[in-house]
């Protein structure tokens, strides 16, 4: 410092922050929504700050680096199923489907949600979300797993069954999305189907089969899709 009173970089970073109202909660917001306008490539810790309107150096405060700003961006996904399932009741409970049930396709739906909202984020849930995470601090994430494991004990399962059917759920349901969010129109403005799925750029004598069924594979299922997978894995792990 020149003199007493003169404060030095890393001090007036965290005087713009307080300033500006900055919070972990607000950092996590303000990442999730970068990645939702630009995708995960855009996410530094610079450009977070140019959005908040503080220096970088702010930040580390809230998210010591990238990687803890990523995963600040899956407590955020997380964060948001919770509340999909506390303000958005499912629907009842069909006659004759145990409860447990219900309840599970409720989370699988609300995760499909949350999912199809932030298309650019969903590659962070398979990545950067362990199986089993008892340390983990992310408690939306703790309390997803929670959630999920309570309700396979409610289905009769024991420890080493629940956890097998709750990696498999976990495993169908982000599959499911990422297959859904993934692009198959080759070009969008070709009004012929299979031209605008690019069916035309693969060898009939080498992939016959792909390209009798690619139109259907480019239907998306939609809830009802990820609703009868999930279905055929009950019935694989309950004996009901």
């Amino acid at each position: 410092m020149a003199n007493g009173s003169e404060a030095g970089p890393a001090h007036r970073a965290v005087d713009s922050a307080r300033l500006g109202g900055l919070n972990r909660v607000r950092v996590r917001a303000a990442a999730l929504d970068l990645v939702d306008r630009e995708g995960l490539p855009a996410l530094s810790m610079r450009r977070l700050g140019t959005e908040l309107g503080v220096e970088a150096m702010a930040l580390y405060r809230y998210a010591v680096s990238k990687e803890a700003l990523l995963d600040g961006v899956v407590e955020s996904l997380y964060s948001e199923l919770e509340e999909r399932l506390i303000t958005a009741p499912g629907p009842a409970t069909p006659p004759g489907m145990p409860a447990w049930r219900a309840e599970l396709h409720r989370i699988a739906r609300a995760t499909y949600d949350t999912c199809h909202a932030h298309p650019h984020a969903v590659p962070l849930l398979a990545t950067r979300v362990p199986a089993i995470p008892p340390a983990w601090p992310p408690a939306a994430v703790l309390r997803d797993h929670e959630r999920v494991l309570r309700l396979l004990r409610e289905a009769g399962l024991d420890d080493v069954r629940s956890a097998a059917a709750f990696q498999a759920f976990t495993a169908w349901i982000l599959g499911y999305v990422s297959v859904q969010l993934r692009p198959t129109v080759d070009d969008p403005d070709e009004p012929d189907p299979a031209l605008r799925l690019g069916l035309h750029r693969l060898s009939a004598q080498e992939m016959p089969t792909l390209r009798e069924t690619a139109t259907a594979l480019a239907k998306r299922g939609g809830p009802d899709g990820l609703a009868v997978g999930l279905d055929a894995l009950f019935d694989r792990f309950i004996r009901e």
